[in-house]
């Protein structure tokens, strides 16, 4: 019986009872399980970034987080609402972005993964939207977690991209926790939707031969409820699947 496919899922570097912990929130772990993949949890070290962890993995799944990006890593100085840093986790995503895209691997970006991938590629982020003139207040709304998570905005998906491919409708509603975004795009992304004030909201790698996709939303939230975000699991599943099947055939044809 052929084996799901695997998900390095990156960790966040946080500390738990006083103890530095590599933790990932349950709700990635269990989407990935849901949609027939295998989440593997992936520690990482600033000073120790190894990307031989990916090598036998079918994907990799850049998580959102409450930290971000330290503002070093694209060339300019900390806004004061930037106060929160995982100098670990950028090192290990930064390395892992470009190694798993040179592997073939499903590559899925998500809030924090998003904006990571978005400097890998040596674009820039606004620290603080709600500050930037004409941008709107895309951070979390108050109240529990179905009210954080409710949809927020509408999106534009843009014509003839890849994600209009995966959800061929003009526009979809999607939630918004983010204090960031992207100022400028990195060389080699291609814009795939947008939200109102035309932040960029979705971006895919363009020379990528398979899935390499993110989104500043969180599509892990009910994820069966919201057609573009099953849409979107779906497609990254299915990536994997394909992955996991031409290694098999590979390993079955050398042996």
């Amino acid at each position: 019986m052929q084996s799901r496919p695997l998900v390095g899922v990156i960790a966040c570097r946080r500390e738990v009872e006083g103890h530095p912990a590599h933790t990932v929130t349950d709700k990635y772990l269990t989407v990935l399980r849901d949609y027939g993949l295998a989440p593997v949890i992936l520690p990482v070290w600033e000073g120790v970034v190894q990307t031989d962890l990916l090598r036998p993995l079918d994907g990799l799944l850049l998580t959102g987080s409450y930290s971000n990006v330290e503002p070093g890593r694209y060339g300019v100085a900390r806004a004061p609402e930037n106060t929160h840093d995982d100098r670990h986790r950028d090192a290990a995503a930064l390395a892992w972005i470009p190694a798993a895209l040179d592997m073939g691997l499903a590559l899925f970006g998500i809030c924090r993964g998003f904006q990571e991938i978005n400097v890998a590629f040596g674009g820039t982020l606004h620290q603080a939207v709600q500050m930037v003139p004409g941008l709107l207040d895309h951070r979390e709304p108050e109240g529990d977690r179905e009210q954080r998570y409710a949809p927020a905005h509408d999106i534009e998906i843009l014509p003839g991209g890849r994600l209009e491919a995966l959800y061929p409708q003009p526009r979809a509603w999607v939630n918004s926790l983010h204090q960031q975004g992207i100022a400028s795009l990195g060389p080699g992304l291609v814009a795939e939707a947008v939200a109102p004030d035309g932040l960029v909201e979705a971006i895919s790698v363009r020379d990528a031969p398979g899935f390499a996709m993110a989104v500043q939303w969180h599509p892990e939230w009910r994820t069966p409820e919201h057609p573009l975000y099953d849409a979107l699991f779906q497609a990254f599943a299915g990536a994997c699947v394909a992955r996991r099947h031409a290694v098999t055939i590979t390993a079955a044809a050398d042996a």
